[in-house]
């Protein structure tokens, strides 16, 4: 991270390249974010850009390093109970199993889709 007077400056410079100035803060600095004229947010102070997820009134900021994070987190759970369905003969805990992927497959669905409109 920069300087308070080098943050300064960078925002500045955003609001003359025609960036507006948002009421959503940072989630990892709380400094205020930029939407730029291609309409991503970015974080002056960071040097990141953010994605923001709205559930009902209130935004929370997620940055897509997270997004990878749980995206990679998924991808592994995903794996690992396709082998479990591999090796189960019980059609009843296939059943559960096959609910559980269903439950991983939908929020992996989510979280590329809150990608997208990053």
């Amino acid at each position: 991270m920069s300087s308070g007077s080098e943050d300064l400056k960078d925002m500045v410079n955003l609001l003359r390249q025609g960036a507006k100035l948002t009421d959503i803060p940072c989630p990892a600095c709380s400094s205020p974010l930029f939407r730029m004229l291609d309409g991503e947010l970015w974080c002056a102070k960071c040097q990141k850009r953010v994605i923001v997820v709205s559930e009902g009134r209130t935004a929370e900021a997620v940055t897509p390093i997270v997004l990878d994070k749980v995206e990679g987190t998924l991808l592994t759970k995903i794996d690992e109970l396709n082998e479990l369905i591999v090796r189960e003969v019980d059609p009843e805990k296939v059943g559960e199993l096959g609910s559980v992927l269903i439950t991983l497959l939908e929020s992996l669905e989510k979280i590329r889709k809150l990608r997208r409109k990053g």
